[in-house]
């Protein structure tokens, strides 16, 4: 126990110093079309380098940055960043950022996200956000409002992890989503586990009945982007 306590002690210091030094860093991961094959844009990812820690996890240092009230900071700073590097990519790539639930409920995010537009004279209909189911379950009408303020200013909204979670069909029909995303531990095993095709192609058909766009995470053989194409999974 006081060995862990050390340690997120030591990994909130870590994030604060990183947000007085700008020494985050954003990694950009590229999405291409299964169809054509081009690419689409880029996913912005996060990491954190410590010089006595080493290598963070975004998975170990985001809930403790979300605990500590340090998540803002670092929400505002990652949206800013990823509008400045694309602005310098050709204007048909568009970039992609994670929103944590609590920038939702901080009151800035609208504001946040039109700075970092305006900033970097970024066009919004260029910036996809991507959301968590989590984030759907926690004062959802405030939740909705925002979303729909991001969809009338031209930013697309993505449902991250989808078939993961709860996975409610009423989110899909109640909140203004533009995209599915597909979770890994679904495409992994396509072309060799039946079970997994057979979800996968209901997500893909679910997303067309509903004139949403859907994307799968994680493709990295040839066999799981032939399997995604033929099921019709555009991204």
């Amino acid at each position: 126990f006081a060995k862990d306590a050390r340690r997120r002690i030591a990994i909130q210091r870590a994030i604060s110093d990183a947000l007085a030094n700008r020494a985050f860093r954003l990694d950009f991961q590229p999405v291409y079309s299964t169809r054509t094959g081009e690419l689409n844009g880029f996913e912005a990812l996060i990491r954190l380098h410590d010089e006595e820690l080493g290598a963070i996890s975004p998975a170990e240092f985001i809930p403790i940055a979300e605990q500590s009230d340090l998540i803002g900071r670092i929400g505002t700073w990652c949206l800013d960043e990823a509008c400045r590097v694309a602005s310098h990519w050709p204007p048909y790539l568009l970039v992609s950022v994670n929103l944590s639930p609590s920038q939702f409920y901080s009151g800035t995010l609208i504001t946040d996200i039109r700075q970092a537009l305006d900033a970097n004279q970024f066009p919004a209909y260029r910036l996809e956000v991507e959301i968590t189911e989590g984030t759907l379950l926690k004062d959802s009408d405030l939740v909705l409002q925002q979303l729909s303020v991001l969809r009338e200013m031209g930013v697309a909204v993505a449902l991250d992890d989808f078939g993961t979670g709860y996975s409610s069909l009423s989110y899909l029909r109640r909140y203004p989503i533009d995209k599915i995303k597909i979770d890994r531990s679904f495409v992994t095993p396509l072309g060799a586990d039946k079970e997994a095709d057979a979800v996968v192609s209901a997500i893909v058909r679910l997303a067309k009945a509903l004139r949403l766009s859907v994307m799968a995470e994680g493709v990295e053989t040839e066999l799981q982007r032939a399997r995604l194409k033929e099921i019709g999974c555009g991204l």
